[in-house]
């Protein structure tokens, strides 16, 4: 019996050299992200703490659209779709662990920055960690992918910290761009993520003598803290984004345009000296 046997992990044995694949290729986007913004002249005037900020939010870009693309088929997976609570698919296995991964790195890297990221990141790390990994038990495997589809938002999210960190707040990129985080935020985790919350606890229900006691309490917890914090988050989002445009859009890129023919005719002066 291997050790993931013996922690009630059996399917991770299968999936653990994936799991350690996706935390070293998260690091290295990370590291990548750095080399590859260091003649970009926003991220050059950064702090050491805000450009690995700048770095955190572009793994989170690619690993948002990793993770969305690669997590959409397990809704459909019939093994999976016959047993909701005990299911268990190589392909989302392998979905789970590259979370997984991804979650580990998150939760060392928020230690290491937290003056940064704050205690509230670290422990957000650390849960969803163990929320996808007892999914080796297996258990859930058919909902996992319903939090990872949370991330679809998440996308839009960081363009949005981009386009402040890059003098483009106020702009007709920043509205168009704050249209469809808050269309995906609602759509995604407000409207789908309640729907599938209502089949998680239905199923459970429907299913009481074999549950696992523990583990549910566990995942309606972590659901039930989840969907509270999305509400807020979509209420305090709204607010972030109108906040910013408080003056016309037009006049927003105007300037933003302005100051950049100015920099751009700065440099030709220079060239020509």
């Amino acid at each position: 019996m291997s050790v993931f046997e013996q922690l009630g992990l059996g399917k991770l044995d299968t999936h653990f050299w994936q799991l350690l694949a996706s935390a070293a290729f998260i690091h290295f986007v990370f590291l990548a992200g750095g080399w590859l913004s260091r003649s970009n002249p926003h991220y050059a005037r950064l702090t050491p703490l805000k450009k690995a900020a700048w770095c955190i939010h572009i793994v989170s870009v690619v690993f948002s659209v990793i993770i969305c693309t690669a997590s959409a088929p397990i809704f459909f997976m019939p093994e999976l779709e016959a047993d909701r609570l005990f299911g268990y698919s190589y392909y989302a296995g392998s979905v789970y662990a590259f979370a997984c991964g991804y979650f580990l790195w998150d939760t060392v890297i928020s230690i290491y920055y937290i003056k940064e990221s704050g205690l509230g990141f670290v422990l957000h790390g650390v849960t969803c960690f163990f929320v996808f990994l007892l999914s080796f038990r297996p258990f859930l495997q058919y909902f996992g992918c319903v939090f990872l589809m949370f991330e679809l938002s998440t996308v839009f999210l960081n363009v949005h910290w981009f386009c402040d960190k890059t003098g483009r707040t106020g702009t007709r990129l920043q509205w168009i761009n704050g249209i469809f985080l808050i269309t995906t935020f609602f759509s995604v985790r407000i409207v789908f993520g309640f729907y599938q919350s209502y089949r998680y606890f239905a199923t459970c229900y429907a299913l009481w003598d074999i549950v696992p006691k523990h583990l549910f309490y566990f995942y309606a917890t972590a659901d039930t803290i989840l969907c509270s914090l999305n509400l807020w988050w979509f209420w305090r989002m709204i607010q972030s984004i109108t906040s910013r445009f408080k003056g016309e859009i037009s006049e927003a890129d105007s300037s933003y345009d302005k100051t950049h023919k100015k920099a751009a005719g700065a440099v030709e002066t220079d060239k020509t000296k």
